[in-house]
């Protein structure tokens, strides 16, 4: 950090790395003239716990419960990029059920990612009302998180080839209904937010970054989309089967935290909609391709030695991953959510690296700050939308 030698009143302060806004462990250095920021420096780590370290030494069905603890409050769309990864590289068909049923537990998983960023974010710039609001609905996507897998923040659900349950009875009348209410749900959001002066006065035109600048750091996501870019993985990639419902890219061209909102807003309905189209045209048939289930059992172990006694008593479903190397990627609701994957021709993975949204979007938190306000650091990290599971990993 280049401080001047000559302005002696200068004053360093710590934010965080356990101040309320921060949203985890984040801890930035900030250089305060006066209530000017000179300078903000962001330390991360304080959250790591070796994440990519443990994947290379499990298989994909052992590690499945371990991913959801990157992004919790996005947890299905870390499931699905660790079952697509692998899929990919063995060319692994998904039943059609089973792929309708991951859109709508994804989307799902989208509107309770976002109402926990509009939450936060909007007592973080002072307004208090929609911190309590957001709960409820949230609480009801958890509702049929529970009812289909069993938990309500960290699924397990995904398994390689497809899900690992089929939708219970009367689930699908339940998440219709869901859709209908949530939909009034979004339109009191928008009646108590998105016109609050108050509100507006925070946001317009505070954190403005430009469609090439925002191509330039790597931003994806709402903040990519939110700087006229419309660049949506569900449309680019056409992964999962997105392709065969009626939606549209949200995107705003002002590029400030307002735009992010207003992105975020719609994607909400848009997530909606693409909920309904999977309920009413969800096909019968198998949630999971059952054939890809080969058991790696030593033939016949010695007679009492270890392999017998504990390793050949209790198999668990592994896949060989064959000798190559993928980047597989899925539009989570911060952005794009990669995974470098190299295959060894065994069970375990020979490399596994995250590509975390919220980790490279953070990068352009300081440039955004400088000779800004003291107050509008907590309005610009607020619309960036990090979670530090995810970005110290």
């Amino acid at each position: 950090m280049n401080i001047p030698a000559t302005e002696k009143d200068l004053m360093i302060v710590n934010m965080g790395p356990h101040h309320p806004s921060m949203h985890g462990v984040l801890r930035l250095i900030v250089t305060l003239d006066g209530e000017d920021v000179v300078d903000c420096e962001p330390i991360l780590g304080y959250l790591h716990r070796g994440m990519e370290k443990i994947a290379e030494n499990r298989t994909i069905i052992q590690y499945l419960p371990y991913v959801t603890r990157w992004d919790y409050l996005a947890t299905m769309f870390t499931e699905a990029i660790t079952v697509n990864g692998p899929e990919q590289l063995g060319n692994i068909q998904v039943p059609k059920r089973a792929s309708y049923i991951r859109v709508i537990m994804l989307e799902l998983s989208r509107i309770a990612s976002h109402l926990l960023w509009l939450g936060p974010f909007m007592a973080d710039i002072g307004a208090q009302t929609p911190f309590f609001y957001i709960f409820r609905e949230r609480e009801l996507v958890y509702d049929l998180f529970e009812a289909a897998t069993g938990m309500r923040m960290m699924h397990n659900y995904f398994r390689i080839g497809g899900v690992a349950a089929d939708l219970p009875y009367g689930w699908i009348d339940k998440c219709l209904d869901f859709c209908d209410y949530f939909l009034t749900g979004i339109v009191e959001y928008q009646k108590l937010i998105t016109r609050n002066p108050i509100f507006l006065e925070r946001v317009e035109g505070i954190g403005v970054i430009g469609g090439e600048e925002a191509i330039n750091w790597g931003l994806s996501g709402p903040m990519l989309r939110a700087s006229g870019i419309k660049w949506d993985l569900r449309k680019v990639d056409h992964y999962e089967c997105y392709d065969e419902f009626d939606w549209e890219i949200q995107w705003q061209k002002e590029g400030d935290s307002l735009a992010r909102y207003l992105v975020r807003i719609s994607e909400m309905t848009e997530s909606i909609k693409i909920i309904q189209q999977a309920l009413e045209g969800i096909p019968g048939g198998p949630y999971e391709n059952l054939e890809i289930r080969c058991f790696d059992r030593e033939k016949d172990p010695e007679w009492n030695d270890f392999e017998y006694r504990f390793i050949s008593k209790k198999p668990s479903p592994t896949f060989e991953l064959p000798r190559q190397e993928l980047y597989a990627r899925i539009e989570a609701p911060k952005g794009e959510l990669g995974i470098f994957l190299i295959g060894d021709q065994s069970g375990f993975p020979w490399r596994w690296k995250i590509r975390p949204p919220g980790f490279i979007n953070l990068q352009i938190l300081p440039q955004l700050v400088k000779r800004m306000k003291l107050a509008d650091i907590m309005t610009i990290l607020g619309s960036i939308d990090i979670i530090m599971g995810e970005v110290d990993r």
